[in-house]
Protein backbone atom coordinates (compact mmCIF):
# COMPACT_ATOMS: atom_id res chain seq x y z
CA UNK A 1 0.00 0.00 0.00
CA UNK A 2 2.45 2.31 0.82
CA UNK A 3 4.58 1.88 -2.29
CA UNK A 4 2.05 2.17 -4.04
CA UNK A 5 1.07 6.07 -2.42
CA UNK A 6 4.58 6.63 -3.16
CA UNK A 7 4.08 5.71 -7.06
CA UNK A 8 1.14 7.93 -7.10
CA UNK A 9 2.76 10.69 -5.22
CA UNK A 10 5.95 10.25 -8.17
CA UNK A 11 3.88 10.56 -10.77
CA UNK A 12 2.37 13.89 -9.64
CA UNK A 13 5.50 15.35 -9.00
CA UNK A 14 6.59 14.33 -12.13
CA UNK A 15 3.53 15.29 -14.23
CA UNK A 16 3.69 19.14 -12.22
CA UNK A 17 7.32 19.76 -13.22
CA UNK A 18 6.67 18.95 -16.68
CA UNK A 19 3.66 21.43 -16.69
CA UNK A 20 6.43 23.91 -15.01
CA UNK A 21 8.72 23.42 -17.79
CA UNK A 22 6.29 23.56 -20.92
CA UNK A 23 5.32 27.12 -18.88
CA UNK A 24 8.67 28.17 -17.90
CA UNK A 25 9.61 27.66 -22.10
CA UNK A 26 6.22 30.25 -23.22
CA UNK A 27 6.97 32.82 -20.63
CA UNK A 28 11.07 32.69 -22.05
CA UNK A 29 9.75 33.10 -25.54
CA UNK A 30 7.63 35.89 -24.60
CA UNK A 31 10.00 37.73 -22.92
CA UNK A 32 12.28 37.30 -26.39
CA UNK A 33 9.47 39.00 -28.54
CA UNK A 34 9.40 41.73 -25.89
CA UNK A 35 13.41 41.98 -25.77
CA UNK A 36 13.89 41.96 -29.95
CA UNK A 37 9.97 43.76 -30.52
CA UNK A 38 9.66 40.91 -33.34
CA UNK A 39 6.78 42.51 -35.73
CA UNK A 40 5.56 41.24 -38.96
CA UNK A 41 4.87 43.92 -41.06
CA UNK A 42 2.83 42.73 -44.54
CA UNK A 43 2.22 45.17 -47.01
CA UNK A 44 0.12 45.35 -50.15
CA UNK A 45 2.31 48.01 -52.26
CA UNK A 46 6.18 49.21 -52.33
CA UNK A 47 7.45 51.07 -49.38
CA UNK A 48 10.84 52.64 -48.52
CA UNK A 49 12.66 52.43 -45.23
CA UNK A 50 15.04 55.08 -45.37
CA UNK A 51 16.81 54.24 -48.57
CA UNK A 52 16.06 50.45 -48.59
CA UNK A 53 13.12 49.59 -50.85
CA UNK A 54 10.53 46.87 -50.09
CA UNK A 55 8.39 45.56 -53.09
CA UNK A 56 4.45 44.26 -51.93
CA UNK A 57 4.76 41.02 -49.52
CA UNK A 58 5.63 39.77 -45.67
CA UNK A 59 8.76 41.19 -43.88
CA UNK A 60 9.43 41.11 -40.36
CA UNK A 61 11.16 43.90 -38.16
CA UNK A 62 13.47 43.10 -35.14
CA UNK A 63 16.13 45.10 -32.88
CA UNK A 64 19.09 43.89 -32.82
CA UNK A 65 20.34 42.18 -29.52
CA UNK A 66 22.54 45.04 -28.26
CA UNK A 67 22.36 46.50 -25.12
CA UNK A 68 24.24 49.44 -25.79
CA UNK A 69 21.87 50.67 -28.61
CA UNK A 70 18.16 49.51 -28.57
CA UNK A 71 17.49 51.42 -31.99
CA UNK A 72 19.15 49.25 -34.79
CA UNK A 73 16.44 47.72 -36.93
CA UNK A 74 16.86 44.16 -38.65
CA UNK A 75 14.71 44.03 -41.78
CA UNK A 76 14.10 40.17 -42.84
CA UNK A 77 12.14 38.17 -45.27
CA UNK A 78 8.77 36.54 -44.66
CA UNK A 79 10.38 33.45 -42.81
CA UNK A 80 13.56 34.93 -41.57
CA UNK A 81 15.44 33.27 -43.80
CA UNK A 82 17.44 36.10 -45.25
CA UNK A 83 18.30 39.46 -43.99
CA UNK A 84 17.44 42.41 -46.36
CA UNK A 85 19.09 45.38 -44.59
CA UNK A 86 20.18 46.89 -41.22
CA UNK A 87 18.46 50.14 -40.38
CA UNK A 88 19.87 52.56 -37.63
CA UNK A 89 16.71 54.76 -36.23
CA UNK A 90 16.06 57.32 -33.76
CA UNK A 91 13.75 57.35 -30.61
CA UNK A 92 10.06 58.15 -31.34
CA UNK A 93 7.80 58.98 -28.36
CA UNK A 94 3.95 58.54 -28.09
CA UNK A 95 1.55 59.83 -25.30
CA UNK A 96 -0.47 56.73 -25.84
CA UNK A 97 -0.11 53.50 -26.23
CA UNK A 98 -1.54 50.72 -27.74
CA UNK A 99 -2.71 47.11 -27.85
CA UNK A 100 -1.35 46.36 -31.43
CA UNK A 101 1.64 47.13 -33.46
CA UNK A 102 1.51 51.05 -35.21
CA UNK A 103 3.41 52.46 -38.04
CA UNK A 104 3.02 55.96 -39.36
CA UNK A 105 4.51 57.04 -42.74
CA UNK A 106 5.95 60.15 -44.52
CA UNK A 107 3.90 62.34 -47.46
CA UNK A 108 6.08 61.20 -50.85
CA UNK A 109 5.29 62.75 -53.84
CA UNK A 110 2.45 60.81 -56.32
CA UNK A 111 3.93 57.73 -58.03
CA UNK A 112 6.89 57.02 -55.68
CA UNK A 113 7.01 54.71 -52.72
CA UNK A 114 5.92 55.44 -49.64
CA UNK A 115 8.12 56.17 -46.38
CA UNK A 116 8.01 54.75 -42.97
CA UNK A 117 8.20 57.04 -40.20
CA UNK A 118 7.94 55.71 -36.90
CA UNK A 119 7.16 51.83 -35.60
CA UNK A 120 5.76 51.34 -32.39
CA UNK A 121 5.66 47.84 -30.48
CA UNK A 122 2.44 46.68 -28.35
CA UNK A 123 2.02 48.86 -25.26
CA UNK A 124 5.47 50.52 -25.82
CA UNK A 125 5.07 54.52 -25.43
CA UNK A 126 8.94 54.81 -27.04
CA UNK A 127 9.18 53.56 -30.71
CA UNK A 128 11.59 54.04 -33.60
CA UNK A 129 12.24 57.00 -36.08
CA UNK A 130 13.04 56.58 -39.74
CA UNK A 131 14.13 59.60 -41.49
CA UNK A 132 12.90 60.72 -44.28
CA UNK A 133 14.81 59.29 -47.51
CA UNK A 134 17.28 60.77 -49.36
CA UNK A 135 16.23 59.30 -52.83
CA UNK A 136 12.59 58.15 -53.40
CA UNK A 137 12.21 55.44 -55.29
CA UNK A 138 9.19 55.89 -57.90
CA UNK A 139 6.93 53.12 -58.80
CA UNK A 140 5.08 52.15 -62.38
CA UNK A 141 2.01 53.32 -62.74
CA UNK A 142 -0.51 51.47 -64.87
CA UNK A 143 -0.77 52.80 -68.12
CA UNK A 144 -4.49 53.97 -69.37
CA UNK A 145 -5.38 52.60 -72.65
CA UNK A 146 -7.71 55.42 -74.34
CA UNK A 147 -10.51 54.21 -76.22
CA UNK A 148 -9.59 54.12 -80.12
CA UNK A 149 -11.99 57.07 -81.39
CA UNK A 150 -15.00 56.17 -83.54
CA UNK A 151 -14.49 55.67 -87.14
CA UNK A 152 -16.00 58.71 -89.04
CA UNK A 153 -19.15 57.37 -91.24
CA UNK A 154 -18.06 57.19 -95.04
CA UNK A 155 -19.58 59.93 -96.67
CA UNK A 156 -22.35 60.25 -99.04
CA UNK A 157 -21.30 59.57 -102.59
CA UNK A 158 -21.49 63.25 -104.17
CA UNK A 159 -23.59 62.63 -107.37
CA UNK A 160 -22.48 63.88 -110.54
CA UNK A 161 -23.81 67.41 -111.97
CA UNK A 162 -24.28 67.09 -115.41
CA UNK A 163 -24.60 70.47 -117.15
CA UNK A 164 -27.65 71.00 -119.09
CA UNK A 165 -27.68 70.46 -122.92
CA UNK A 166 -28.31 73.75 -124.79
CA UNK A 167 -30.22 73.21 -127.73
CA UNK A 168 -28.71 74.08 -130.60
CA UNK A 169 -30.66 77.61 -132.39
CA UNK A 170 -30.91 76.97 -135.96
CA UNK A 171 -29.09 79.26 -138.68
CA UNK A 172 -31.28 81.73 -139.84
CA UNK A 173 -32.42 81.64 -143.54
CA UNK A 174 -31.23 84.49 -145.45
CA UNK A 175 -34.22 84.42 -147.97
CA UNK A 176 -36.73 85.10 -145.02
CA UNK A 177 -35.58 87.73 -143.23
CA UNK A 178 -39.05 88.30 -141.28
CA UNK A 179 -38.64 85.27 -139.57
CA UNK A 180 -37.89 86.32 -136.24
CA UNK A 181 -35.01 84.96 -133.99
CA UNK A 182 -35.27 82.73 -131.68
CA UNK A 183 -34.95 83.41 -128.17
CA UNK A 184 -32.20 81.93 -125.99
CA UNK A 185 -33.27 79.29 -123.31
CA UNK A 186 -32.55 80.77 -119.83
CA UNK A 187 -30.19 77.65 -118.31
CA UNK A 188 -31.34 75.85 -115.06
CA UNK A 189 -29.86 76.03 -111.93
CA UNK A 190 -27.11 73.35 -111.41
CA UNK A 191 -27.27 70.98 -108.03
CA UNK A 192 -24.35 70.73 -106.51
CA UNK A 193 -24.11 67.94 -103.87
CA UNK A 194 -22.39 68.22 -100.97
CA UNK A 195 -20.30 65.80 -98.75
CA UNK A 196 -21.82 65.57 -94.73
CA UNK A 197 -18.97 66.52 -92.68
CA UNK A 198 -17.74 63.57 -90.60
CA UNK A 199 -19.31 63.59 -86.77
CA UNK A 200 -16.74 64.80 -84.00
CA UNK A 201 -16.06 62.40 -81.98
CA UNK A 202 -17.20 62.69 -78.19
CA UNK A 203 -14.47 63.24 -76.06
CA UNK A 204 -13.57 60.18 -73.91
CA UNK A 205 -13.74 60.13 -70.15
CA UNK A 206 -10.38 60.63 -67.92
CA UNK A 207 -9.77 56.80 -67.16
CA UNK A 208 -9.70 56.62 -63.08
CA UNK A 209 -7.02 55.13 -61.06
CA UNK A 210 -7.56 52.65 -58.55
CA UNK A 211 -7.87 53.70 -55.16
CA UNK A 212 -4.90 52.16 -53.26
CA UNK A 213 -6.16 49.46 -50.47
CA UNK A 214 -5.51 50.15 -46.90
CA UNK A 215 -2.93 48.77 -45.35
CA UNK A 216 -3.26 46.14 -42.92
CA UNK A 217 -2.02 46.01 -39.44
CA UNK A 218 -0.64 43.06 -38.23
CA UNK A 219 -1.52 41.93 -34.85
CA UNK A 220 0.82 40.55 -32.55
CA UNK A 221 -0.18 38.55 -29.53
CA UNK A 222 0.29 39.90 -26.00
CA UNK A 223 2.71 37.61 -23.64
CA UNK A 224 1.15 36.38 -20.65
CA UNK A 225 3.45 36.40 -17.94
CA UNK A 226 1.47 35.43 -15.05
CA UNK A 227 1.73 31.57 -17.11
CA UNK A 228 4.84 31.01 -15.28
CA UNK A 229 3.54 31.41 -11.63
CA UNK A 230 2.22 28.18 -12.60
CA UNK A 231 5.96 26.56 -12.53
CA UNK A 232 6.84 28.23 -9.00
CA UNK A 233 3.63 26.32 -7.83
CA UNK A 234 4.40 23.11 -9.17
CA UNK A 235 8.20 23.34 -7.56
CA UNK A 236 6.11 24.45 -3.97
CA UNK A 237 4.10 21.44 -4.29
CA UNK A 238 7.34 19.02 -5.49
CA UNK A 239 8.90 20.67 -1.71
CA UNK A 240 5.87 20.03 0.43
CA UNK A 241 5.90 16.26 -1.37
CA UNK A 242 9.06 15.67 -0.66
CA UNK A 243 9.17 16.88 3.19
CA UNK A 244 6.20 14.54 4.06
CA UNK A 245 7.30 11.35 2.43
CA UNK A 246 10.98 12.37 4.52
CA UNK A 247 8.67 12.50 7.96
Amino acid sequence: MKSHSLFSVRMLVTTLCAIGIATGVVVFRAQADQWDKRTILTVNQPIQVRDTYLPAGQYVLKLLNSNSDRHIVQIFNGDQSHLIDTVLAINNYRLEPTGHSQFMFWETPPGTAKALRAWFYPGDNYGQEFPYPKHLQRIETASVTSAPAPVPSAAAPSRETVAPRQEETPAPVPAQPQAAAQEPQPERPVEVAQAAPPPTPAPQPPAQQPEPAPERLPKTGSPYPVIGLAGLVSLALYGLLRLKIMV
